[in-house]
């Protein structure tokens, strides 16, 4: 009798297992316009506004995401990285395709990122979260991701208005997001 409810135990366990880490599993789309696999996560990496700036300024919190795309066309992989900015009311933000923009600090230093000009496809991997914000997509290499992933540190910095730069920090739960992302996609 015991063994019928042991063989229960470790399939519950199993199923468990397998559920706790389906959110991070990244999502594999074909875009049938182009016959392109895209890879990207469920949705986005939340970033958070340092509360340094809230506290100095006295001004509404603000939001950035990011997130890994793959672009697969037929064994030729290229990667991209997709950031939306969704400012508070009060914040002016410089272009965040104006080069220099946006920079990425990890443990190891930091990297400005360069837009890019993503593939044309029927439906983007991300949507944007606010409709006043702005997206961009930038260059991203498999070194480049396997740094952030290892990194303790992940956060985007955008300059504003008056030469000031706001840092938005990603969450630990972000590194647990972008290795599972790597694991997906084979490396």
């Amino acid at each position: 009798m015991r063994l019928p409810r042991f063989k229960a135990a470790l399939i519950l366990g199993l199923l468990a297992g397998c559920a706790g880490h389906s959110s991070i599993k990244p999502a594999e789309v074909l875009d049938e316009r182009t016959g392109m696999t895209v890879g990207a996560l469920h949705k986005p990496i939340e970033l958070l506004q340092g509360a340094q700036i809230v506290a100095a300024y006295g001004k509404r919190i603000s939001f950035a995401y990011l997130g890994p795309v793959e672009w697969d066309n037929m064994g030729n992989l290229k990667y991209g990285l997709w950031v939306h900015l969704a400012p508070g009311n009060d914040w002016q933000f410089d272009d965040i395709r104006t080069p220099g923009a946006v920079t990425l600090t990890l443990d190891d230093g930091a990297t400005v990122l360069s837009v890019i000009d993503p593939p044309q496809l029927s439906s983007a991997p991300y949507q944007p979260v606010a409709s006043w914000g702005q997206t961009a997509y930038f260059e991203l290499d498999v070194p480049l991701l396997k740094r952030m992933a290892s990194s303790g540190k992940s956060e985007l910095d955008f300059r504003a208005g008056g030469g000031t730069t706001v840092s938005f920090t990603a969450s630990p739960a972000a590194r647990e997001t972008l290795i599972g992302y790597l694991h997906a996609r084979g490396y």
